[in-house]
């Protein structure tokens, strides 16, 4: 047989680029023991090539289709239609014709065929392309089989396909072609079946979709399909909706439409001893590829025959687990307001730090990291407070728990662990520590931590000058652990200032009928690192405004040059000394900032531009002192309305002292909420110095190819490569290629070790018809203009933008200063984007789910940062 041809039978997955995705699976499932496949044949993607390659016509259009841009759709749809017709003109070579009549006689010249597109970037393990080319059903006699070759090469430039490929950045001339043609089976019923729920993600059921006649119906949308759901050998749920029409194979060849009789219309498509068979024909196909499959089947003459499988490229990861006890686990992404991918160095450096602070496990899973809280979850006791306290941090992610907790299934197959997410002696250690920073409410506390942690922390920065190779892994080791002896103390405080939030929205609440008032009473506190850089940022601008040569230099510059450049301008070198000042004392920040692999403000100064050039635009001169003025007169003259109210009340006395203390300690300890990630992120910032240092000795000599490679190391395998000077580089390509796969993906707040994502859902009862919901983290009520923006370096505000976007961290605060409201996809109470939104008096509402998707950039929108939602008003 030559090279355009190869049957079932002589194909492997190694295959893949000669066959394609569909051909390569159909080749593997024909190994399988026990699994029937109808008889088949690939035409190879050498066929395609040899048809197209000498085609000046064909290449001239694809190099033409391959400069439009991909919102062009005009042109887009104009060139595919021309390279289609040019391909299916090109007659098929004398030897392929030969070869594939030779196989039809083989299998039977009077059978009917099913000519299927099977292109190489197809049916990938993380990048489907199904769908994207065309099948063709029941095809008989070599001419017209002859004819749906050409057509199947032609739809790999239909435009749904080649938008794909744009969208997927692949090259139109490096994605070929084969086609699959194979022994049709005429079936009574046919569908498709997921060895996961495609909903939830569970990995251990079975989801079958079932319709009578060939399974064009189901996929076409004609006929509602039969689901069942199968979970180890059970049927666990059916849904049988009403079927009134079926497609069948036609003896001439074709299909045809056929009306169900009556007394089938209602009934299930398949028995459920056929049910049951199917879950174990799934789980064996599952096996073989070692990944959950969408699998297509049919069933004829009582056999159930096997003509697709393709991996299940929308499950999210599942955080690997040893046993088969139920884990639950809660994204430290979404705790931590970073739900984007990070670097394996990143996650790994980060798992280390969290073992050592706080002895905690942490689990990997789609480039994001995941804690166990299946302990939490077993103790009755514990269960209500940890879940209670997830309010603070993300009210989906305790509305998800909240779904845990009711499911019978989950609760009684938890895994049994003896270690918590805090130890119960530093939690024991933090109350007492809370209390005694209550009581004695002494800002004196707060300043002391933070003149210890300043201290430290210039230390190590002249410590990690001085060190190289290995002594770097001496130097974390001992470092991390003054980090966390430094940092245990300091939670009192934190604690402290957050209780004090809470007793006053509880208690003001409830005597006074106050919503929310501690927003109001934290307002221009003292010691807060975060509100205070966004303020000195204004000062900065102050200079710049100054000189307008600068402020021209500014909307263009420089990365590689910034500072060369401005000391050039008149006014340059002011300025350039007021942003070292500033970057000396913030540069370490940046968005994402607990991944130590994105890139700081000390690195790339420019990101700071638009912020800069914002303040001036919005804002007028001394807007610094003047900003912190008024909300430190808001917030006394919230207090002594509160006061003087509580004094009216029946015991008013009491309670009026009692506020006042609480009042007191949230204005003394409130700010230090921010300063321990603030130390964090500065240590992680003196690591990766070190770390960059030791990137570029090895590109040096010759070991990664630049020095951002490293980041594509684990930790403890840069620690080997350091100490060795060996690396095998396809371990970097490899993490590289799933770095931009877990990139796209979006992370579960809650998910199981099954793969279930634990679904969370808002009350919409009691705000207006169509608002958005989300959680009330910054009282007060403002209506704006939506800005859209997902990165920093885009921030575009003009005054009065309301500010949409997926998470806030610190390195945002400089937007803050210019922006009217908040509206973020992820957030609680005490996240960073709320604490800071309160002290700068913004209304902010936080886990708006896709809120960047449903408020488009420009809208005029209303924040309700009193009751927790978002109207869209045009």
């Amino acid at each position: 047989m030559n090279s355009y041809l190869l049957s079932f039978k002589d194909i492997d997955k190694s295959q893949l680029p000669v066959v394609g995705g569909k051909g390569a699976n159909l080749g593997e499932l024909s190994r399988i023991q026990g699994i029937q496949v109808p008889d088949g044949f690939c035409v190879t993607t050498e066929a395609y090539k040899k048809v197209i390659e000498d085609n000046k016509e064909f290449n001239r259009l694809v190099e033409e289709l391959s400069q439009v841009k991909i919102d062009d759709r005009e042109r887009i749809g104009k060139i595919s239609r021309e390279i289609r017709s040019v391909i299916e003109g090109i007659t098929i070579p004398k030897d392929i014709d030969e070869g594939i009549t030779e196989f039809i006689k083989k299998f039977g010249e009077e059978n009917a065929y099913a000519v299927r597109s099977s292109a190489t970037a197809e049916d990938l393990p993380l990048a489907s392309f199904a769908g994207q080319q065309d099948t063709y059903l029941n095809i008989i006699g070599k001419s017209d089989i002859l004819h749906h070759v050409s057509k199947c090469w032609a739809s790999l430039f239909t435009d749904r396909a080649v938008i794909y490929r744009m969208q997927n950045n692949f090259d139109h001339c490096k994605v070929y072609l084969s086609v699959v043609i194979q022994k049709m089976v005429f079936p009574v019923a046919s569908g498709i079946m997921f060895t996961a729920d495609p909903i939830n993600g569970n990995r251990k059921v079975v989801s079958i979709d079932a319709s009578f006649g060939l399974g064009e119906a189901l996929v076409s949308g004609l006929v509602n399909a039969d689901i069942y759901k199968v979970k180890e050998g059970k049927i666990i749920d059916k849904k049988v909706p009403t079927k009134k029409l079926a497609i069948y194979g036609l003896k001439q060849g074709g299909t045809e439409q056929r009306r169900i009789e009556a007394n089938k219309q209602n009934s299930q498509t398949l028995t459920d001893q056929q049910i049951l068979q199917l879950e174990q024909i799934g789980r064996k196909i599952e096996k073989y590829f070692g990944r959950p499959q969408d699998i297509e089947w049919c069933i004829c003459e009582d056999k159930i025959y096997i003509v697709q499988s393709r991996p299940i490229t929308t499950l999210y990861p599942v955080p690997e687990v040893k046993d088969n006890k139920i884990h639950v686990f809660l994204s430290f992404g979404h705790r931590q307001m970073m739900t984007e991918a990070m670097s394996p160095l990143s996650m790994t450096f980060f798992e280390i730090l969290m073992k050592q602070m706080v002895d905690t496990q942490m689990y990997e899973a789609g480039g994001r990291l995941y804690i166990d809280s299946s302990n939490e979850l077993r103790s009755p006791i514990m269960r209500k407070s940890f879940v209670k306290g997830l309010a603070a941090i993300d009210v989906l992610i305790q509305n998800s728990f909240y779904n845990v907790l009711k499911r019978e299934d989950i609760m009684k197959n938890l895994y049994k662990s003896r270690k918590t997410m805090v130890p119960v002696k530093l939690a024991a250690r933090w109350l007492a520590k809370t209390i005694e920073c209550y009581r004695k409410n002494d800002p004196a506390i707060a300043e002391f931590y933070m003149d210890r942690s300043r201290s430290m922390m210039s230390e190590l920065e002249q410590q990690a000058q001085k060190i190289s190779g290995m002594e770097l892994f001496n130097f974390i080791d001992k470092s991390m652990i003054r980090i966390k002896d430094n940092m245990m103390d300091t939670y009192g405080v934190v604690f402290a200032g957050a209780y004090a939030s809470s007793w006053l929205n509880k208690n003001l609440g409830k005597w006074l009928g106050e919503k929310n008032p501690a927003d109001t009473l934290a307002q221009s506190v003292s010691n807060n690192v975060t509100s205070e850089m966004g303020l000195e940022l204004l000062d900065v601008s102050d200079v710049v405004r100054k000189y307008p040569e600068v402020i021209k230099y500014l909307e263009n510059p420089k990365d590689d040059s910034f500072f060369e450049d401005l000391i050039k301008l008149p006014g340059g070198v002011e300025v350039s000394e007021v942003i070292r000042e500033f970057l000396k004392k913030y540069g370490m920040r940046c968005s994402a900032e607990i991944d130590i692999s994105r890139t700081r403000w000390n690195e790339k100064p420019t990101i700071l531009v638009p912020l800069i050039l914002g303040n001036i635009k919005v804002y007028p001169p001394n807007a610094h002192e003047a900003k912190f003025q008024q909300g430190l007169k808001e917030a006394k003259q919230k207090e002594r309305d509160i006061l003087r109210k509580l004094e009216k009340l029946p015991g008013g006395r009491g309670k009026a002292k009692k506020a006042k203390k609480g009042i007191s300690v949230l204005r003394n300890y409130a700010g230090y909420h921010e300063f321990n990630k603030y130390t964090l992120v500065w240590y992680e910032w003196i690591v990766k110095q070190v770390i960059v240092k030791e990137a570029e000795e090895l590109a040096n000599q010759g070991l990664i190819k630049e020095k951002e490679d490293i980041y594509y190391l684990k930790y403890e395998e840069l620690r080997e490569v350091i100490k060795t000077n060996k690396l095998d580089y396809s371990i970097i390509q490899k993490r590289k290629e799933d770095y931009e796969i877990y990139e796209k993906l979006t992370p579960p707040r809650v998910i199981t070790s099954d793969g279930e994502i634990i679904s969370s859902k808002y009350d919409t009862s009691k705000i207006p018809e169509g608002a958005l919901a989300g959680v009330a983290v910054s009282a007060g009520d403002i209506e704006g203009r939506a800005r859209v923006i997902l990165r920093i370096e885009d921030a575009n505000i003009e005054e009065g933008d309301i500010l949409v976007t997926t998470f806030t961290d610190p390195s945002w605060t400089p937007v803050f200063v210019s922006i009217k409201g908040l509206v973020t996809e992820v957030g609680g109470m005490m996240t960073h984007g709320a604490v800071v939104a309160r002290e700068y008096g913004l209304p902010a509402v936080a886990s708006v789910e896709n809120a960047t998707k449903l408020i488009k950039d420009g809208q005029r929108i209303r924040v309700n940062g009193t009751e927790g939602y978002v109207e869209i008003l045009e």
